[in-house]
């Protein structure tokens, strides 16, 4: 065979060629001519951007960021391996100003444009300082593009329409004209009353045309209609996997919760609203002396309403709601346990709700606080009992807060010291004779039969606890696990069968967002509406993990909010072996009746308003 010679300068021009039509590939595929209609949506959603971010700026809400680090695994595809658990009060009136909320320890302050402050934390958090990274990239998610979002920098192509729930919008595609650092480019959804964006689905655009996943995250993000005409953002999740086969591959899932909108920064740091006893009694007609006793208990009571009332101000407790699910559950389960053991109360018991992810559960007086993570990762009633029952002991052992914050100057400091000012986590040896006692309390009631179904998710949590150290690190009260990380419950634990993942049967505990939502506008907490589906296979299961984010948007109706829900129908609980069928729509799981009548009666179960 013989080679023919070819000029140098005839080979210049063949290389050249397809490096000239290379540099001519557009980046972004072309969009389609928008019509009339369309163009004007879009140009309302452009003004709504505009009158959101005003709206933002009048707000300081929580943020809360839970993250998971992941690598793939033969037989449940993807498990974590790391976390990271952080929250912050954020003031975006002042420059995005934030204050970061830090367990025991020092409080940082930062602008959102400028120096770090909790935003840093994040970007060390997800370890990318070892990147060209924007500090404000992650906090951004919940903006599309907070100075230049309009026709002058952007492109949009219609999609289609689409339902989100009830709320019918138009879907867009959009991308950058020129490329920019933290350009917004993927997929909008715009409603089609008043134009406002309500999900946006991408990532953003580094300083040059190649690839961004160095500088950004793929985020899913959603607002909600809180109120009359107003769109705020409730939820972003965050998502970056690359699977490969038997390699060591690491990945991310995270999620961000906005809540706290209508709570207010105090005119000064010291500033505290004055205290508002709860189910306040008039008590005009008993004896008119009290005993040392009965003062010492007004004491520790006059100690529970200061601490509670200032949490519920700084938004790490859901304020107290007669039809939400601490009545309509907790409340049921704690006379289910204090009946058959006849503890003689002398004051009304309570039950609150922590709204952070982690995992963990104090008293304050006469007060149970159970965290929405715990919560949400409960499989079944019994398991419900076995945390209330650990908290029920401290209270009639005695383990109750520090008396000193009876005086309310002492709660006088800015919410996100609230960590570092407010203890309410119990001792080793409160905890350890609390467990024992718990113990007792749960063989002598309705669950004694079901108590190896409760310890399996003891179980679980020590499968996971070296892993998810984030999530177990108690922000104000106390961890279901030791030191050692053995469960305080831990003879529960011992009942409970062999951890099996292929026994489809079997739920030790559920992912994270299982159970409850917060209301994003006055923290309220609501039980899910949402259908559940057995498992089909072990990665089904997903114990205490992240999950995506989906909404069934609605339109803010105030008569609807305000009126009483209807009741829904039983379900099986999960975890005892019946599961509920595909499709089947269950309420929380349910508190049954105890054999002696309660001292008052239980209130009804009713199901929350759609999500």
């Amino acid at each position: 065979m013989t080679f023919r010679k070819i000029p140098l300068t005839i080979l210049i021009l063949i290389l050249a060629v397809p490096c000239a039509y290379a540099k001519k590939q557009p980046k972004y595929e072309q969009a389609h001519q928008l019509t009339a209609e369309q163009a004007a949506l879009v140009e309302r959603a452009v003004g709504r951007e505009k009158v959101l971010i005003k709206a933002i700026q009048q707000r300081t809400p929580l943020v809360e960021t839970y993250i998971q680090n992941t690598r793939p695994d033969v037989k449940l595809y993807e498990v974590p391996v790391e976390d990271q658990y952080t929250l912050s009060r954020v003031d975006f009136g002042r420059g995005f100003f934030d204050k970061t909320y830090e367990p025991r320890s020092a409080v940082k302050h930062g602008f959102f444009k400028g120096s770090l402050g909790a935003i840093t934390g994040l970007t060390k958090a997800l370890g990318l300082e070892r990147f060209t990274y924007s500090p404000t990239g992650f906090m951004q998610m919940m903006f599309l593009d907070p100075t230049g979002f309009d026709n002058q920098h952007y492109v949009f192509s219609f999609v289609r329409p689409e339902f989100l729930g009830s709320v019918r919008t138009w879907v867009f595609d959009v991308h950058p004209k020129v490329s920019g650092m933290g350009r917004f480019y993927g997929r909008i959804w715009i409603e089609d009353e008043d134009g406002n964006v309500v999900r946006f689905n991408g990532t953003y655009t580094g300083p040059h045309s190649e690839d961004s996943s160095k500088y950004y995250f793929h985020f899913d993000s959603w607002r909600m209609n809180v109120q009359p005409g107003i769109w705020l953002p409730v939820a972003v999740y965050v998502e970056e996997t690359t699977r490969i086969e038997s390699a060591k591959t690491v990945g991310l899932r995270a999620q961000t919760h906005f809540w706290g909108y209508s709570l207010k920064l105090p005119t000064r740091d010291s500033e505290n609203v004055s205290v508002k006893v709860d189910d306040a009694v008039d008590k005009s007609d008993d004896s008119q002396d009290v005993s040392p006793l009965q003062a010492t208990r007004a004491w520790v009571t006059q100690a529970e309403n200061n601490v509670i009332d200032r949490l519920v101000e700084a938004g790490l407790v859901a304020p107290l709601d007669p039809g939400g699910y601490e009545n309509k559950v907790l409340d049921q389960i704690v006379i289910n346990l204090v009946v058959p053991n006849n503890l003689a109360f002398t004051d009304q018991l309570h039950t609150r709700i922590l709204l952070s992810t982690t995992v963990e559960t104090t008293t304050v007086g006469n007060t149970i606080l159970i965290s929405k993570g715990l919560i949400d990762t409960l499989p079944s009633e019994e398991a419900i009992a076995s945390v209330v029952a650990m908290e029920l002991a401290h209270i009639a052992m005695g383990h109750h807060i520090d008396t000193r914050y009876a005086f309310n100057d002492r709660l006088m400091f800015p919410d996100e010291s609230a960590f570092q000012r407010i203890y309410m986590y119990h001792s080793d040896h409160d905890n350890a004779e609390a467990a024992r006692k718990a113990l007792e309390y749960l063989q002598n009631s309705m669950y004694k039969d079901k108590l190896p179904s409760a310890g399996l998710y003891y179980a679980q949590l020590v499968d996971r606890a070296k892993v998810l150290k984030g999530l177990n690190s108690p922000k104000l009260g106390d961890s279901l696990l030791k030191a050692d990380g053995t469960p305080w419950m831990a003879d529960l634990q011992k009942m409970a069968p062999k951890l099996n993942w292929d026994d489809l049967t079997q739920t030790a505990a559920l992912p994270l967002g299982s159970w409850l939502k917060t209301d994003p506008w006055d923290d309220k907490e609501h039980m899910l509406n949402a259908k559940r589906y057995a498992p089909m296979n072990a990665r089904d299961k997903m114990p205490f993990e992240v999950t995506p984010i989906f909404y069934k948007l609605q339109r803010y109706d105030a008569a609807r909010v305000e009126a009483p829900t209807a009741p829904a129908a039983a379900a099986p609980t999960p975890g005892t072996g019946a599961q509920p069928a595909a499709g089947d729509q269950p309420a929380a799981p349910p508190a049954a009746a105890p054999a002696t009548p309660p001292p008052a009666a239980a209130p009804t179960q009713t199901a929350p308003a759609q999500q």
